[in-house]
């Protein structure tokens, strides 16, 4: 009995273990800037409500460029939101094609909340295909694949730097972050609309 309740305790704590190891849920924050006070950015949601989120010192601030869909290649890693058609195929809402310094960024593919039936696949380009619809990108990540139709008017970008001096009221951001019991957001990622182009994401 004795060593049935030691093993029953070692499942626990392991268990709970493996609680207190997974990551932090993220929290994505759309929205137009409305001001910002010292590390704190104020963000109107396009939910409608405005939210307060904490900047570290040292956090990424960064902005997009537009690239035409001829720019994207076999053999890079992209990031692509896409919502299911009729049929079940995969429709490209927007591309991020990332800089090779950030191959396996959130790879895989999972549910995502650019709209209903949205999902999110970061994966290596294998090769693309002229399709009735557009392109169609086949992609590959650990565990999987899926084809992807990128229509000729898909918002197509890539990150470039930017900095805190680029978070100024009025322009539209998007803002991955975590929260703690309180409610309270703390940046994880910030990226701002620049030059007039948006974050798609």
């Amino acid at each position: 009995m004795k060593s049935s309740k030691s093993v029953a305790a070692i499942l626990i704590c392991a268990l709970a273990g493996i609680a207190l190891a997974q990551p932090p849920e993220v929290t994505r924050i759309r929205g137009d800037i409305v001001a910002l006070d010292g590390d704190t950015l104020t963000v109107h949601r396009r939910s409608g409500d405005t939210v307060k989120v904490h900047l570290a010192p040292a956090g990424p601030v960064s902005a997009v460029r537009k690239l035409a869909l001829s720019d994207i290649k076999s053999g890079e890693f992209i990031g692509t939101a896409a919502r299911s058609d009729a049929k079940g195929n995969l429709v490209a809402q927007e591309v991020v094609v990332f800089p090779e310094s950030a191959r396996g960024t959130g790879e895989g593919h999972y549910a995502w909340d650019l709209g209903p039936h949205s999902s999110m696949t970061n994966a290596n380009v294998d090769a693309i295909v002229e399709g009735a619809s557009g392109r169609d990108l086949h992609l590959s990540y650990k565990g999987g694949t899926k084809t992807v139709t990128v229509p000729e008017n898909t918002p197509i970008v890539t990150f470039i730097p930017a900095a805190r001096a680029d978070l100024v009221a009025g322009r539209k951001v998007f803002v991955a972050a975590t929260s703690n019991d309180a409610g309270e957001f703390s940046a994880q990622r910030v990226v701002v609309e620049k030059d007039g182009v948006v974050p798609p994401m």
